[in-house]
Formats: C-alpha cells, structure tokens, sequence
C-alpha cells in the first residue's frame, strides 16, 4: 500500500499495489495537474519555436552563448508543472529564472510564463500570499519605471514601466479579482444554503405552531361536551331509573347537537378561504352568559352553581385573539370545575384596567372533589393549552388552590391578557 497525495486542499488517500509490500509515494509535485502539464508543454514547445525562429528578447547577443537561453525556459516550464501544488515556491524560482534571463539572449515564452506564475500564486496560494502580490508587484512596477525614466531620462523609458507591469501586476490583478470572484461566489452559495435552512426551519416551526393552535382548539371545543356526555352517560348507567335515563339522554343528545357545530366550526377555520365554505365567528366574551347557562344544565346534579361578575367598562371592545383566548380559558375552566369541584358556587369574574384584561374563575376546593357521584376522567391537556394561550398573547396565568380568609381552598384560575380597547374614537 501506498499513499496517493491529491491536489492542494485534498486529503492523501492510500493506494493497494501488488508489488510484494514495497512502499511507493507520490507527492503532490511528482503528481502534477492535468491542465498544468498541457500547459508546461505548450509554452516549452512555443519557447523553442522562438529560439529556432532567432526571435529573441534581449540584445546580448555575443556576450553569452545562445543556448544559455533555453535554460530558463525549461526551468519556467518545470515551474509550470507545481504552479497549483507549490505556487509560492514556483513563483520564488521563477523569479530567480526570469533575473536570469535577462542576462541571456531572452525568450518572450520565459516572460509569458513567469507572468502565468504571478497569477496561479494568487489564484491558488495563501490568503496572505494573495494580498502581499498584487501590492508588492504594483510597488515593483512603479519603482522601475520611475528608476527607468529617471536615469535614461528618455520617455521610451516608459515601456520597461509598461512591460513590468504586462509580466507582473496585471497578472497579480487579474487573479486577485478571480479569487475575490469566487470568494463572493463561496459566500453567496453559504449564505443562501444558510437561507433555505432558516427558512426549512420556520416551515417546520409553523407547521407545529399550527398543529398546537388545532389541538388547542379542538380540546376547547368539544372537551366540555364530551365531558358533560360522559358524566350523565355514567349516570344513567349507575342509577336505573326512567327519570334519570331521560334526562341523562336529554343532556347527551344537547350536547352532541353542540359539540357537532363547534367541530364543524373547526373544520370552518381549517378550510378558510374556500369559496364554498364560509368559516364561523369565534366566540367572543359576550357569549359567557350562555355558557354559563350550558354549565348549570351539566351540573343540575352536582351539587355547584355558576356566577358571572362581569366588572369590564361598558361599550369596552377587545381585539379577537384577546377574547377568544378569554372565552376558552373560562370555557375550559368550567369544564374542569363540572369535573373535580366540590359541592358550592362557581364564579367567573372578568375585569379590564390598564390595558389588561383580568379573567378569574373560582370554584370550591377541598383537596378531592368531594362525592359527588359520577365524573369524566382528565388527561391534564386543558392546563396546557391554556398556559399556551396566555403565552402568545404575552400574559400570565396562575392555576391552583388558594386559602380564603374563612379558612376555607378555593381553586382559582387567574389569566392577565393585554388587551388595549379596539373601540375606534368618535370623530
């Protein structure tokens, strides 16, 4: 086995071979991309075409042999083959090629290669490297074609500025822009991966914000229906009579007339917007009375009473999650009191000052319920939705026994909802 190292920014992977346990490594520089050799290839090829042509870059002719020419051409053409893998490295050389060059007869290919390495050490070197080049090159540019001008004090001087600028600079910047590019391009791929996440994330968050309002609505709706048909049903069970049997299927039957509309209300809300289903009005505060109505109907048997002391102003309007909210923690509360109150009267007590409306509901306490006969069992969801309900709206909500000053329990449900009046003013 041996280790396969893959181009920059890939993690080495080990290779079987079949050669009788002999370890073999390739190194990124002994492993070159596909691209850069075909490149190396052609500039060497194009090198030599010029050197043959007796096309040449410098006038030292005479000076050296011509064939030192070709020395940095095949260094700048071996260069070639690390500019991804080692392009800092390959730059440092290339620059040490390029100085040399000048000093030889000259190959513009040597020049256009050197130039290809300014810009895969931006492209493909360290972030400091691709901040550093562009300046340093810039600098060197200017320095030489003010040296230039300065001492031949000629403006031909201007075209050594230029050509620096050609094999240095312009690349650096042309691959500074290209990294910064794809860069933004990274950036904008996160951002909106990011983006689809968050708003994966709100989907999944609504969807369970609105199951939550369903089954809170659906427990309201019918708990206290279900409730009152499951008490008198046991009744009639427990106590054979013809009278009881009557009344117990009287109550049952009105509270399933009742406990259809409200799920064909819920089915209303589900379906808003269908032009063929028109949803029902939620129920408001002003339909307390009559629930309380339905309360003493329930509980003719058990011994409770209800009450309402509506303290609110006169002409008060409230926004309509406000009252719906109201309206379901008394309806609830009423349910739980048909449940587990003991023998006495029920009071329901409504107030608003200050921007908040104040709902509390009272019922005898005594730690068990008193024997009362027959009851419908509890699952504890009713206290949840209720403490939901405040919670969106961004009350408070107290629920358990309290001591009065007669030394007797009470249990009290007590919700503070803000509720600023809706009451459009006179003009």
């Amino acid at each position: 086995m041996y280790w396969a190292f893959r181009p920059r920014g890939e993690e080495p992977r080990p290779v079987s071979v079949l050669d009788g346990g002999v370890t073999r490594f390739r190194h990124p520089l002994l492993n070159p991309h596909r691209d850069d050799v075909l490149l190396s290839v052609a500039s060497l090829l194009g090198g030599l075409l010029l050197y043959f042509l007796g096309l040449y870059s410098q006038g030292n002719r005479g000076v050296l042999p011509g064939w030192l020419t070709l020395v940095p051409l095949f260094g700048m053409a071996l260069l070639e083959l690390v500019r991804r893998s080692a392009p800092q490295f390959a730059l440092a050389v290339g620059t040490l090629l390029l100085v040399a060059d000048q000093f030889t007869w000259g190959n513009v290919a040597t020049a256009v290669m050197f130039a290809d390495l300014v810009y895969a050490a931006v492209v493909y070197g360290s972030a400091r490297a691709a901040r550093r080049i562009p300046v340093t090159t810039g600098m060197i540019t200017l320095v030489m074609t003010i040296g230039f001008l300065a001492y031949f004090r000629k403006p031909d001087a201007l075209l050594v500025g230029m050509v620096t600028g050609l094999i240095t600079f312009a690349p650096a910047l042309t691959g500074a822009t290209l990294r910064n590019h794809r860069q933004a391009a990274v950036a904008a791929r996160l951002h909106a991966e990011q983006t689809a996440l968050l708003a994966e994330m709100d989907r999944t968050q609504a969807v369970v914000a609105e199951r939550a309002r369903m089954a809170r609505e659906l427990h309201d709706m019918v708990a206290n229906n279900l409730s009152a048909i499951a008490i008198h049903s046991t009744a009639a069970l427990s106590i054979d009579t013809p009278q009881t049997s009557l009344q117990a299927l009287s109550v049952i039957r009105e509270n399933s007339v009742q406990g259809l509309a409200e799920m064909r209300r819920l089915i209303g809300l589900l379906r808003e917007g269908d032009q063929h289903d028109e949803p029902a009005a939620a129920p408001t505060l002003d339909g307390l009375d009559a629930l309380l109505a339905q309360s003493r109907t329930f509980g003719a048997d058990t011994g409770l009473d209800f009450a309402l002391d509506d303290g609110r102003p006169a002409g008060l309007r409230l926004p309509a999650p406000v009252e719906l909210a109201a309206y379901r923690i008394v309806q609830e509360s009423l349910t739980n009191s048909l449940k587990h109150a003991s023998p006495g009267l029920v009071t329901v007590a409504l107030a608003h000052s200050g921007g908040t409306l104040t709902v509390s509901v009272t019922s005898p306490y005594d730690g068990s319920g008193g024997d009362r006969g027959p009851r419908a069992p509890g699952s504890g969801s009713g206290l949840v939705g209720m403490r939901e309900r405040v919670a969106l709206l961004d009350g408070e909500l107290t629920a358990g026994p309290v001591e009065t000053g007669e030394g007797e329990k009470i249990w009290r449900v007590r919700a503070e909802l803000p509720a600023e009046d809706d009451t459009e003013p006179s003009t």
